[in-house]
């Protein structure tokens, strides 16, 4: 899917032009058709647009042709856990595109809310809003994760089964994914970041020409790299907690069975005692007392009176 959207005032218009400028290209999950046409508009590399199309890709920044290609890791959710995908922003000096796999909350939210000064034609500033968003996702998702884990902690006290434990599972898998993203994602804005504060583009290879940042921008980076800072620290928390907890539940289980067998194996010892009477007093042989009246009430009586002894002798033993 292709979309060309340009800043009039203060409204976003979506428009067909693919390059013009001030404008700004999102490609989700494009087609060879989509990417080969903004290849054209934009005249970057295809690499360029192709890139972030790959999952595994890492979080960089790549200058050439007088095009940059910013890729950064963003949070997913997949319902019963969290993943990352990557982001690709090229900018030009005309217009900027973003590129991703998937239509992600973080580009939703940044086109909803519009924050002050956000516009297509301002490409750095553009840049700058969607690392803040980046990173507050991230920890939006991570106090999620962290409900879900206490929601799951409280139903793992009682349980013996192991379906709590494999959603902590999918919860710390989910961790380790954010963890390595925010690192990442981290090194490119401390990138940017440092290129500024030098006043040397070549620093962090983006050109001059292409990607300026004023002194205006360098606090919103700052923010954005505070807000990514804090993730980074709840995410690794997060992580130690939960791999702790999921040990500590995985022994809870366990007993929690051990008790339950106990229990089982104790009932079946009660048992045994009456049974084992019916079974004598059932045999075609002769019996004591077979020809009293009162047998059946003396055998019931007796297999009784040996249980609840036995019962007696395991609570004293603690076995009950």
């Amino acid at each position: 899917m292709l979309r060309v959207y340009r800043s009039e005032g203060e409204a976003l218009l979506e428009t067909g032009v693919v390059g013009e400028k001030g404008s700004w290209a999102h490609l989700i999950n494009p087609t060879p058709e989509e990417v080969a046409e903004v290849t054209r508009g934009l005249g970057v590399p295809a690499d360029f647009v192709e890139y972030p199309l790959d999952e595994e890709e890492t979080s960089r920044i790549e200058a050439e042709d007088g095009c940059v290609l910013i890729i950064i890791r963003v949070p997913v959710n997949r319902g019963d856990s969290y993943d990352t995908v990557p982001l690709g922003v090229i900018i030009t000096e005309n217009c900027i595109a973003t590129v991703c796999l998937e239509d992600t909350p973080v580009l939703n939210e940044l086109y909803a809310s519009r924050p002050r000064g956000f516009y297509t034609f301002k490409k750095t500033r553009f840049l700058l809003h969607l690392f803040y968003r980046t990173a507050s996702q991230y920890l939006r998702y991570l106090r999620e994760i962290d409900k879900r884990s206490e929601a799951l902690q409280q139903r793992l006290h009682r349980s013996t089964r192991n379906e709590e434990l494999i959603r902590l599972l999918g919860l710390e898998k989910s961790l380790v994914y954010f963890t390595t993203s925010l690192r990442a994602n981290h090194l490119v804005m401390e990138k940017l970041l440092k290129s500024h504060l030098a006043k040397d583009p070549e620093l962090s290879g983006v050109g001059g020409r292409v990607l300026k940042m004023y002194d205006e921008d360098q606090d919103l980076l700052e923010d954005a790299i505070v807000e990514n800072r804090q993730a980074i620290e709840m995410s690794e928390i997060y992580t130690q907690i939960l791999s702790s907890t999921m040990d500590a539940f995985a022994s809870v289980i366990s007993n929690n069975l051990n008790v339950i067998m106990k229990f089982l194996t104790v009932v079946t010892i009660v048992l045994a005692i009456p049974t084992m009477l019916a079974s004598f007093y059932g045999m075609n042989v002769g019996l004591p007392f077979q020809d009293s009246p009162l047998a059946f009430a003396g055998i019931v009586l007796l297999s009784l009176l040996l249980s609840s002894a036995v019962i007696l002798v395991l609570r004293a033993s603690r076995m009950l």
